[in-house]
């Protein structure tokens, strides 16, 4: 399949556009409800499927087809994002309404890596093609493992990541809005909310070192890589807010993306020198995965509610709006006016709402 360069121009653009459109639509913090997030759950799945479709009729039934595969496998290993960022919200106690900046920034970084692993990828299957062989190990091998730790979860108290950060980066005990930094007596420090994007961001490196040589077991197209990538990753912010109060439902998810990577994995082993599978076989196989086993979680969950995550003690409060005023500004000029007024609430996935003062201290 040959790619103009007007063609990956246009789908850059395209992506950069829309991004400065979500930005703009939630550039006030504030708590995104359900309804809000399905509806842009569905405008970002209707431009990946549209983006299919395109592929389908100017390049050819199997190219579409090796995107939709793509696109559905993408998608699927991306709902564990969902989980992890749940996780990471939780302990941090982070306010909902503070949540989208973080995400926003998280996916933004995202396209970035995961547009270089692909190149890095191509560039070694086509230089080096036994590598698809440690690629497939490694995909059934992590399978496997998914499989065996299907009931445990991400730890952010023993992250090493977040062990490293709080050793070498100052840091306030408290959030100020949607800031990152603040400058408080003369020194810049980072706020709560830039450990959270470091363990989002850390987190979404080591999901794509799973997910990138899965998509290349159905397409060794970098441009049909690249955009089920995208395409799939983009809606992950709406998907966590239409998702987040529902997790505890999907209790044998985990077990389909194991099997999924197990899948790929053989598939890749196999189209090397054995036989090539289908990629409409391949596309059926994973979706019949998924699908059971989301059905199975929704049935033996049957009956249960939205439920928002349980809230942990929270290691960090929420700045007074005295100490928001204090804050002086990191480039050496204030903004005349009030300064930014701290919500009074947060909305649960339920639609009710909670007091909050200024939070917890440790």
């Amino acid at each position: 399949m040959t790619v103009p360069f007007w063609a990956w121009a246009a789908v850059l653009g395209f992506i950069v556009v829309m991004l400065a459109i979500d930005l703009f639509a939630h550039r006030r913090a504030h708590v995104i409800g359900v309804r809000e997030a399905a509806v842009w759950s569905a405008v970002w799945v209707g431009f990946g499927i549209g983006f299919g479709v395109l592929i389908w009729l100017n390049a050819g039934a199997e190219f579409g087809r090796q995107y939709f595969a793509g696109y559905l496998i993408e998608k699927s290993l991306a709902v564990d994002n969902v989980f992890v960022w749940a996780i990471i919200f939780t302990y941090f106690a982070v306010p909902r309404r503070l949540q989208h900046r973080v995400l926003f920034l998280g996916v933004l970084g995202a396209l970035v890596f995961r547009g270089l692993f692909i190149a890095a990828g191509s560039v070694l299957i086509a230089s080096f093609g036994a590598i698809l062989y440690l690629f497939a190990a490694f995909l059934i091998l992590t399978g496997c493992r998914m499989l065996r730790g299907r009931d445990e979860h991400l730890d952010p108290e023993r992250s090493r990541t977040l062990r490293l950060f709080r050793r070498y980066v100052p840091m306030t005990d408290a959030f100020y809005e949607q800031k990152f930094f603040v400058r408080i007596g003369g020194t810049v420090l980072a706020t709560p909310l830039l450990a959270v994007l470091v363990l989002v961001e850390v987190t979404d490196i080591v999901f794509a070192v799973d997910s990138i040589p899965a998509i290349f077991a159905v397409t060794d197209v970098p441009f049909l890589v690249f955009t089920a990538n995208a395409f799939a990753i983009l809606g992950l912010r709406a998907m966590y807010f239409l998702l987040a109060d529902l997790i505890h439902r999907f209790v044998y998810l985990k077990v389909g993306l194991a099997l999924v990577l197990v899948w790929v994995g053989f598939k890749m082993a196999l189209k090397i020198d054995v036989f090539y599978i289908p990629t409409t076989i391949s596309l059926a196989v994973v979706t019949t995965i998924i699908g059971a086993s989301i059905a199975a979680s929704l049935y033996v969950t049957r009956g249960r509610g939205r439920q928002a995550p349980p809230v942990a003690a929270a290691l960090f409060r929420r700045a007074t709006p005295a100490e928001l005023a204090a804050a002086a500004p990191l480039w050496g000029w204030r903004r005349t006016g009030a300064p930014a007024r701290s919500d009074d609430s947060e909305c649960l996935g339920d639609g009710s709402r909670t007091t909050t003062g200024e939070g917890l201290r440790d």
